[in-house]
């Protein structure tokens, strides 16, 4: 028998009684709640896992982390309980993103990760050390759905949150459209002063990028021992930075939980901001103006053209013009099988992967990407 008091307070929650008195519930819906309670138990004992041998740390040290904004998160933390409202790359944004509030003193929140996350040691280090919960993003089961936000709800009465607001991965490199289910649980919790604080995380190079890039739509759940695998084949000469950009924090009082007009719009406010603080960096801007064959200054024209682009509509640039782009970008990219340099041209050797990259900024620029191509 479950006796914690959080799955006491979801328990009593009325979304949840009503469930277990409906005829949907019934002991076989009682017996679903239950274990979804159990899977979603979680403990937090963040001030150990920087001393732990981290599975994907021989990874990790390979990326450089910055921030941005981090202030904007300081003050939040201190006037009440925060949502973190992420965009997801990689597998990589669970380890970069917390560790940059933790580098600067902010209060580690629960992660809300995908559920093939947590088998072997890492499920271990996610369910007993991070604090991470399990998140089933497909199922359609409402005794799932109903335990899920009643859960998050209550959590959210004693920690921050941090969840990936696009669900998984964007496996064709655009930022997705928003999921809402936690959004909804939050709004449905009642607590008074919470906030969304939007962040959005971005790499030079993104360590899955080929793997990634292969699928373009994601067709199936494979194991995590099988992407760490793949993960580890690609860090070979894997260097990257990231930067993790904090926004202004959206408020939670006054939105309806009960309106789903209300749930629709704040997720698309999230998402705009989300897209508005992406580090624009030159991986991106350069594979946005590559051409299947092109001259460097050709090149660095077209990367001119993008990065004005950008300023106007108030981009995060993290590159100045089309020269720095090239400069900066070419390497990496070539050195990742991406292009190769030739006699003063560059060409693409691997479109699928170019386009990727390409799309990192598409909610950015009104023509798109693909025009580029």
């Amino acid at each position: 028998m479950l006796r914690d008091d959080l799955t006491q307070a979801v328990l009593a929650r009325e979304d949840v009684a009503r469930y277990l008195r409906s005829d949907r519930g019934g002991a076989d819906g009682r017996e679903r709640v239950f274990a979804y309670l159990e899977e979603l138990r979680t403990t937090q004992r963040y001030p150990f896992y920087r001393a732990l041998k981290h599975p994907l740390y021989p990874i990790l040290r390979k990326i450089e982390r910055h921030d941005e904004n981090i202030q904007v998160v300081a003050a939040a933390t201190r006037a009440g309980r925060v949502i973190y409202a992420s965009n997801h790359r990689s597998h990589t944004d669970y380890l970069v993103e917390p560790l940059v509030l933790d580098d600067s003193g902010v209060r580690p929140p629960i992660i809300a990760a995908g559920i093939n996350l947590f088998g072997g040691p890492l499920g271990l280090i996610h369910k007993h050390v991070t604090g991470a919960i399990p998140i089933r993003r497909n199922t359609k089961d409402p005794a799932y759905l109903i335990t899920l936000k009643a859960y998050v709800a209550e959590l959210l009465r004693s920690h921050d949150l941090l969840f990936y607001l696009e669900g998984g991965r964007s496996y064709s490199g655009e930022l997705k459209a928003p999921k809402t289910g936690l959004l909804h649980a939050a709004l449905q919790s009642g607590l008074g002063g919470l906030t969304i604080v939007p962040m959005a995380i971005s790499y030079d190079l993104v360590l899955e990028d080929h793997i990634l890039a292969r699928q373009r739509i994601k067709r199936a759940q494979r194991p995590f021992t099988r992407e760490l695998a793949e993960m580890v084949r690609y860090a070979v000469g894997y260097r990257s930075r990231a930067f993790v950009t904090f926004g202004r924090p959206i408020p939670l009082d006054g939105w309806d939980s009960e309106a789903r007009r209300d749930v629709l719009e704040l997720g698309r406010l999230t998402r705009t901001s989300i897209g508005k603080l992406v580090k624009v960096l030159p991986t991106a801007v350069v594979s946005a103006a590559m051409r299947p064959s092109i001259a460097r200054k050709d090149l660095e024209s077209r990367c001119d053209a993008i990065i004005e682009t950008l300023r106007a509509v108030g981009a995060n640039l993290g590159v100045n013009n089309g020269r720095q782009a090239v400069e900066e970008a070419a390497e990496l990219l070539e050195t990742r099988g991406i292009i190769v340099a030739e006699r003063g041209r560059f060409r693409v050797r691997d479109r699928n992967v170019l386009r990727y990259y390409a799309r990192t900024i598409d909610h950015l620029m009104a023509s798109g990407s693909s025009r580029t191509h």
